[in-house]
């Protein structure tokens, strides 16, 4: 059974280390985008709360072992200080003598952050001697650990994975959200259930639809992998992303959703541009003549047609629990954000549960201007919310008692 903050016994004056996910976008020393902050404010608020001595951990970016002043958590301690209201200590270091310092100096109910742990080789090791060593330098910095970065925890990392073997460990309140949200996504969904995908490489979503396509009503395919579902049905693509190694894979699962009976709904119309930048010409084109553009078969295709978004919208309004994982086009470019713009939209009127995946789907709801409590869920973690629907083991989970 997951081990919750509870089992820690009283924290008042000691030392708890909360193993956060902070990895947020910085542009220039500007965080663009502080949605895992937030999302991280309700376990750090409680346990100083409580009168505990909260030195908060995370990673930012892939510095690759050493500090990269761009990768400074500097300005997340920042944040974070306005978010809660109360000054948050910054040590420059991850262990030694300045984290020691920092830790040191606090009173009960005070917080600090420790530098970026990513800074430090040990964290992401491959070798496991060495991510011990690092997480044994952690655990001198505290007493008891609170794990609450869910989009690490499908990771063996020195803070994720070692130095929760080395401390009494728990769940963090946002680890204990996200379980209760994906639980419910695999084991007791109310129907009619339907996923919506979309993103970049159908690769990266088989498991989750070989898991899932038994529990599901409908399946929506957008994004870069609708192009590999499209060349399966014998469909020309131009220049759009395409894996030509899985579409067999495809055919097989398209096979077995018709066996199974469930509604995988591919797009009817494309929006083609001329090359792939935010003003490049585009046309909406049916999916059997992409390549009947000015363009030909240079045309990308850049997001899903304004037909395929009202057909989706319409599915999603029938169903009563939506899981939507990566966007429907690239919606970093206006031109190219509608159909994303109208799965969120479909999302917000949901009779039900509603969960959007982590990654690039939650930054493109907050980008597009939806308020995080038009929906039910909003994970802070990609992978590891995908690995957990495939029904991968999540070794920053298990080291804490779950399942």
């Amino acid at each position: 059974m997951l081990r919750t903050i509870e089992s820690l016994g009283p924290l008042s004056g000691r030392r708890v280390l909360v193993r956060c996910d902070l990895n947020v976008p910085v542009d220039g020393g500007t965080i663009t985008d502080d949605g895992r902050i937030r999302a991280s404010q309700a376990t750090i608020d409680e346990l100083a709360s409580a009168g505990a001595r909260v030195v908060v951990m995370s990673h930012l970016g892939r510095p690759d072992g050493t500090p990269v002043p761009e990768y400074s958590l500097r300005p997340v301690a920042t944040r974070l200080g306005e978010l809660l209201n109360r000054p948050v200590a910054f040590a420059t270091d991850t262990v030694g003598e300045a984290a020691q310092k920092a830790v040191d100096g606090l009173a009960d109910g005070d917080i600090a952050l420790l530098e970026n742990l990513r800074f430090n080789p040990g964290e992401t090791a491959k070798d496991a001697a060495e991510r011990e060593r690092f997480a044994a330098e952690l655990a001198e910095l505290g007493d008891v650990l609170v794990s609450d970065g869910f989009g690490v925890v499908h990771r063996e990392q020195a803070s994720v994975f070692e130095l929760a073997a080395l401390l009494p460990s728990a769940a963090g309140r946002l680890i204990e959200a996200e379980l209760a949200v994906l639980e419910c996504l695999t084991n007791t969904p109310h129907t009619p259930y339907t996923v919506v995908l979309g993103g970049s490489k159908v690769s990266d979503k088989l498991g989750v639809i070989d898991h899932l396509l038994p529990r599901v009503s409908s399946l929506l395919i957008g994004g870069g992998m609708m192009f590999t579902f499209l060349a399966a049905l014998g469909h020309k693509t131009g220049s759009s992303l395409l894996e030509e190694d899985q579409v067999d894979s495809v055919r097989g699962y398209l096979a077995e959703a018709a066996r199974l009976g469930v509604e995988v709904a591919l797009p009817t119309d494309v929006v083609v541009a001329s090359s792939f930048s935010a003003d490049a010409d585009h046309s909406v084109r049916p999916v059997d003549s992409i390549e009947d553009t000015p363009w030909g078969a240079a045309g990308i295709g850049l997001d899903i047609g304004p037909d395929t978004a009202a057909h989706f919208a319409g599915i999603i309004a029938r169903s009563k629990t939506v899981f939507w994982n990566g966007p429907m086009g690239v919606f970093e470019f206006p031109e190219f954000a509608s159909g994303t713009r109208s799965i969120a939209q479909a999302l917000t009127g949901v009779d039900g549960l509603t969960v959007v995946g982590g990654g690039d789907s939650a930054a493109a709801v907050r980008a597009l201007g939806f308020p995080e409590r038009s929906f039910g869920h909003i994970s802070t973690g990609g992978g590891a919310s995908l690995e957990f629907l495939e029904g991968k083991p999540l070794p920053g989970l298990e080291v804490l008692g779950w399942p």
